[in-house]
């Protein structure tokens, strides 16, 4: 008992606080606007130490690769795992909601917080500015992110091309990644009241609706989703290690599913799925380059949510959604939708753009796609988030690399 007491009292301690910001969210919504800005300082700090994080993490992880030969093994692996598992994740909710056909109320006067964007850019446009910025200062927000992971993919890769020069340089990225990954240990040392309080403010705000107009499509999203979770991230995490793979998945991701949960954000996930990843044995060649890039570009619970604003916005309009050329359409959707919106600030409302414009969606429709689009945030950041230590997990299996020895507690 004692030794369960100490491997698990971090996550003891996330329980605890997780559940006493239910009971407040749930039984004293008046106390939450005074508790919601331990969640927010909780999730500022992360946000800060994060980018620093990423930069070390993937520069140095990619500056320490032997080979040009390794690095691109990793990459090619990794793009084939991603798209192939978001093709599974759409045709599993195809198939879902063909055995489980949902109604969405046909209702689209629901309030809409409208979402910026520029009509007048082209394509060319968005692309340079998803994949770089104009002024280094920007590489350092958050909404820059794609482009700041591929800035330290590059340092990363010119640092170990330099040779004996850049040998020092490199034992610097080293220094600071083992720092950021110290800083991240305190900040999270703060995560059960941060968690608890955030949490409060989830259930709080989200929970009154979910028994609203949505109600079907949100149950069959959230039962769906859950069942994909532990169903799927299992046959990965087995494909990955067999037994012990699921084993060792199922017991280090209940810090990153819990983070995932309360704080709705794959960014304020990475740090906790890069320390999962490191108990689990992922090579830091795998980790450091896969996660950081996944938690951009790969989202199983983007590609679940896809497909159900789809069919939702045909079932509103009494259009055939099972139509052979919809279906195909649907999971090229959810390919740019979970690959590449995912990258972009307010990337899910260009999703629900994409859809319109492909579909010839009208206006009717367009208010419960978005509705859909908050209500399952948190189960779709699990499984944004969550997925993508199964992914790296997948990446060392194919790619050849070998899992380091399972560290406990």
């Amino acid at each position: 008992m004692q030794e369960i007491l100490k491997n698990y009292s971090n996550i003891i301690q996330l329980l605890i606080g997780i559940i006493v910001g239910s009971i407040i969210g749930l039984l004293l919504p008046q106390v939450v606007p005074f508790i919601k800005p331990l969640g927010d300082i909780f999730l500022n700090l992360l946000f800060v130490a994060v980018i620093p994080l990423l930069f070390f993490a993937i520069s140095s992880s990619v500056a320490n690769i032997e080979s040009n030969n390794k690095l691109g093994r990793i990459l090619g692996i990794m793009s084939a795992v991603f798209v192939l598992t978001i093709v599974i994740a759409a045709i599993a909710t195809i198939i879902g909601l063909w055995i489980f056909p949902v109604t969405a109320a046909k209702d689209a006067s629901a309030a809409i917080e409208s979402l910026a964007t520029n009509t007048d850019d082209t394509w060319g446009d968005k692309i340079v500015r998803f994949l770089t910025v104009g002024e280094f200062a920007n590489l350092l927000s958050r909404q820059n992110i794609l482009a700041f992971v591929i800035f330290s993919f590059l340092v990363g890769t010119a640092a170990r091309k330099t040779g004996e020069d850049g040998a020092l340089f490199i034992k610097f990225l080293n220094a600071g990644n083992e720092v950021m990954k110290s800083l991240l240990t305190l900040i999270m040392k703060f995560g059960p009241i941060g968690l608890g309080a955030y949490f409060a403010y989830q259930v709080h705000t989200l929970g009154p609706e979910l028994f609203g107009f949505y109600a079907k499509p949100l149950a069959f999203y959230y039962i769906f989703g859950i069942v994909f979770f532990f169903t799927f991230y299992s046959l990965y995490a087995f494909i990955a290690q067999q037994n012990r793979g699921v084993t060792a998945y199922w017991k280090y991701n209940i810090t990153p599913s819990l983070t995932a949960l309360s704080t709705c954000s794959s960014l304020a996930t990475l740090p906790a799925n890069l320390d999962a990843a490191k108990k689990l044995g992922i090579p830091v060649s795998v980790a450091n380059v896969v996660i950081p890039l996944g938690n951009t570009l790969y989202k199983n619970g983007s590609s679940i949510s896809s497909i159900l604003k789809i069919y939702v916005a045909f079932s509103i309009l009494d259009w055939n959604f099972f139509e052979p050329t919809t279906l195909i359409t649907a999971v090229g959707i959810t390919i740019l939708v979970s690959m590449v919106a995912g990258g972009i600030p307010n990337g899910g409302f260009i999703g629900e753009m994409l859809m319109i414009s492909v579909y010839g969606i009208p206006n009717e429709a367009i208010p419960a796609i978005m509705i859909i689009g908050a209500l399952v945030d948190p189960l779709a950041t699990v499984l944004n988030a969550t997925g993508d230590t199964v992914a790296a997990m997948l990446v060392t299996r194919f790619s050849g690399e070998r899992f380091e020895e399972v560290k406990e507690g």
